[in-house]
């Protein structure tokens, strides 16, 4: 037996069965119909959103459909942020159609309704009956996803995040069966998509590469996620939005995204998550941004833990950040340096009063990010009154050189 040393940690356990199978490249959407074929679909459900009907995208996955011979139905109500009422009515679709496969195409809400869809179609009951992990007793139909931003990974995640209608509480529903058997990853598909998209997408992938690098689940095979997902995606995000319409930088960032939602299923998220989702709740900032903006008060947060600030560095070896390693905290100067650039060049609102988040609001918005799941599964032990320490912190707008 070799052994490792004394400086060298533990090897977690994990237990990894790829379910998706990644197809990637300029133009692979044109191949939708002939993987539809292979995982058995006769009549098939494509759900998407009206923007992209318009960009003629929907139009090119119905045609391969419908040239290998399938039955066709569209969905293209999709909205951001989906609701239960929104998934009702794709399910209403599906069961009309008697469909056998489903299509999901366009940014997370759209492939999170595909599988709000294929819960409640296959398995029945209500979209609260799946929040948590497993909850599905019966198989479901195939999916393909088909991501047209590079950002969330919902590709490569068996999550469907679905707002309660009535209550506007965002339910995280798991399962493996939920999970995508094939991901169509086509840069050509993203071009289209404007600058602010395109940012805050980018952006939010940055964000799960670095939360799941330190998670309390990570493991050694969704480190080496995060650690692609990061190398990709920090390069090539600031050619995407100097020079949009960059295919090969588009592949990167888009791969990168996969590669970042991988990491998740294997990992999950962590603080700066919980906070931004408040964020959205009450005050509609997109996504990415909230996260963008919450992500380095969470790093200083993180800090404070050996391993995660060990994890942080390990971000920072790569030649992307070119830096040497000097030291950790050095390397997460660097780390956290390079953050607030990417920000700035996305053009977001440094500061949550610059998005007109009330200081009177801080408190709730800390009570509702401590509920939040990932927050459990942040490296250092997070309560209501730290999350109130960061939302402080994010009030301030911090100069360049103004990092820890």
């Amino acid at each position: 037996m070799i052994s490792a040393g004394p400086a060298a940690h533990p090897v977690s356990l994990f237990d990894f069965a790829p379910r998706t199978r990644l197809v990637f490249g300029a133009n692979t959407v044109e191949r939708v119909g002939e993987l539809a074929v292979e995982l058995g679909g006769r009549r098939v459900l494509l759900v998407t959103d009206p923007g992209l009907v318009k960009a003629g995208h929907a139009a090119r996955v119905q045609e391969s459909l419908a040239k290998a011979g399938l039955r066709v139905s569209l969905f293209d109500r999709t909205t951001e942020n989906p609701t239960t009422k929104c998934v009702d009515d794709c399910v209403a679709v599906a069961a009309a159609e008697r469909i056998d496969l489903l299509v999901g195409l366009g940014g997370g809400s759209s492939m999170d309704t595909a599988k709000g869809c294929n819960f409640i179609f296959t398995n029945g009951g209500r979209m609260q009956d799946y929040w948590g992990v497993g909850k599905a007793k019966k198989p479901m139909l195939p999916l393909i996803a088909i991501p047209t931003t590079a950002g969330t990974g919902s590709e490569c995640q068996s999550a469907a995040l679905i707002a309660d209608e009535q209550t506007h509480q965002k339910m995280a529903c798991l399962d493996p069966k939920a999970l995508a058997r094939v991901a169509i990853l086509d840069p050509a598909l993203t071009v289209s998509q404007p600058s602010s998209v395109s940012a805050c997408t980018g952006i939010d992938a940055i964000a799960h590469a670095v939360e799941t690098a330190v998670t309390t689940k990570r493991n050694p095979l969704s480190q080496m996620f995060s650690r692609e997902a990061f190398r990709l995606c920090v390069s090539s995000l600031p050619q995407v939005l100097k020079h949009p319409e960059d295919l090969e930088a588009r592949g990167r960032m888009l791969l990168g995204a996969a590669y970042a939602g991988s990491a998740i299923e294997n990992s999950m998220l962590g603080a700066a998550h919980s906070a931004a989702n408040p964020l959205t709740a009450h005050y509609n900032i997109v996504h990415g941004q909230a996260v963008g903006m919450m992500l380095p008060s969470v790093l200083r947060f993180n800090a404070q833990n050996p391993e995660a600030l060990s994890a942080y560095a390990e971000l920072t070896s790569g030649p992307e950040l070119a830096t040497a390693k000097i030291d950790l905290n050095t390397s997460l100067k660097a780390l956290l340096a390079r953050l607030e650039s990417l920000l700035n060049l996305a053009g977001f609102p440094r500061s949550l009063s610059d998005c007109g988040v009330e200081p009177a609001k801080i408190r709730l918005l800390a009570t509702e990010a401590a509920k939040q799941w990932t927050a459990n599964f942040n490296p250092r032990r997070i309560a209501e009154d730290d999350f109130v320490s960061l939302y402080e912190a994010a009030f301030k707008r911090r100069g360049d050189g103004d990092l820890l």
